[in-house]
């Protein structure tokens, strides 16, 4: 008789311990359906991808440059202005980033003797030529300019003293870098789109004759 109770004693208390020892097995399957934060954010990238490097090199191609010459940049108030991409030289790559109040960053990548040279009197006469880092830092009383040299080429970063301080002009000159290939698309005209491969045309052309100009007036005069 005393052991019969001393088990409906202690049977309340295993009960309660398994309950409560159950519930703590579930409960990390129950915030295991719940996503992690770094999961949730970590999804599928909604950018297209870059074109085939093939295309991409064909595109610098028609442009009459290499993808290897094609840098990009980027400086505060400043975007790419797309008209201004084009050809430098036999195959450089030249183009601008202008702002909204009239600033003008120009980007220019060459083949020519190395940056240092941008401090001979042969370049003109300079108020400031100097040492700034990696590169050569050289000005005059109308503009200045920041140039390096990397992988044979001289990569020069330019504007006039009104149109950019020194200070955004070091900062666009030090994010200077090789275009990827995202950079590539974004920059290069598409195939058959690069400047002065298309024929400009004009409506005062007639379709027939020898092509001269239509100047005749209206009734009006």
């Amino acid at each position: 008789m005393t052991s019969h109770l001393r088990l409906l004693r202690s049977r309340p208390v295993r009960t309660a311990t398994a309950l409560a020892l159950a519930l703590l097995l579930a409960a990390p399957a129950g915030c295991g359906t719940e996503p992690a934060p770094d999961a949730r954010a970590a999804g599928p990238s909604s950018a297209a991808p870059a074109p085939a490097r093939a295309e991409l090199e064909a595109r610098a191609a028609a442009l009459q440059t290499v993808a290897e010459h094609v840098w990009v940049t980027e400086a505060p108030g400043f975007a790419l202005a797309r008209q201004s991409v084009g050809v430098l030289g036999d195959d450089g790559f030249g183009s601008a980033y202008t702002s909204p109040d009239g600033g003008r960053i120009q980007v220019s990548v060459e083949r020519r003797p190395h940056a240092a040279a941008d401090c001979t009197d042969a370049a003109g006469p300079a108020t400031t030529c100097e040492r700034d880092g990696e590169q050569w830092y050289r000005a005059s009383e109308s503009g200045h300019a920041y140039a390096r040299e990397q992988d044979g080429l001289v990569v020069t970063l330019s504007g006039t003293r009104q149109g950019v301080n020194r200070e955004t002009l070091r900062a666009a000159a030090l994010a200077a870098h090789r275009a990827d290939d995202r950079e590539l698309d974004e920059v290069l005209p598409p195939l058959g789109g690069a400047p002065g491969q298309q024929p400009v045309e004009r409506g005062d052309l007639p379709p027939v004759g020898d092509g001269a100009p239509n100047n005749d007036v209206g009734a009006s005069g």
